[in-house]
């Protein structure tokens, strides 16, 4: 609250006057729009002007990367490194699983073949 003391010829009044001073953040972009399009919510995060290089040199050399782009490089190589690691333990996973199950399939063979056999006169009966 701002305080802002008047003085009058008459009368010495304090008058208090208040601000509203906003703290966020207006999203200008209509994000409902850019959702139903597909597009990302930052314009900015991906595009020709993020990915492309600021110049280009006329006889074909290829120009360095910028700040920006080295870093967007590297995290997407990270992610890419990650995605490729995530991908082997699932098929490990799949694999092992298969493996447990086909061992349990055998150890449940194995016990109903030695599981007591019919002796003497039950067994020539069954031949």
């Amino acid at each position: 609250m701002l305080q802002i003391s008047k003085l009058c010829a008459t009368t010495s009044n304090l008058i208090t006057a208040q601000r509203h001073v906003a703290l966020t953040a207006i999203r200008s972009i209509d994000q409902k729009w850019r959702a139903a399009k597909g597009l990302p919510e930052n314009p900015n995060a991906f595009g020709p002007l993020t990915n492309l290089p600021d110049y280009t040199f006329l006889d074909g050399r290829t120009t360095p990367l910028g700040s920006n782009q080295k870093k967007r490089l590297i995290k997407q190589q990270e992610i890419a490194a990650k995605i490729v690691e995530l991908s082997s333990e699932l098929e490990f996973a799949k694999q092992r699983h298969e493996r447990l199950k086909s061992e349990a399939q055998a150890e449940k063979q194995r016990i109903l073949q030695s599981k007591l056999k019919p002796k003497g006169h039950l067994l020539l009966k069954k031949k």
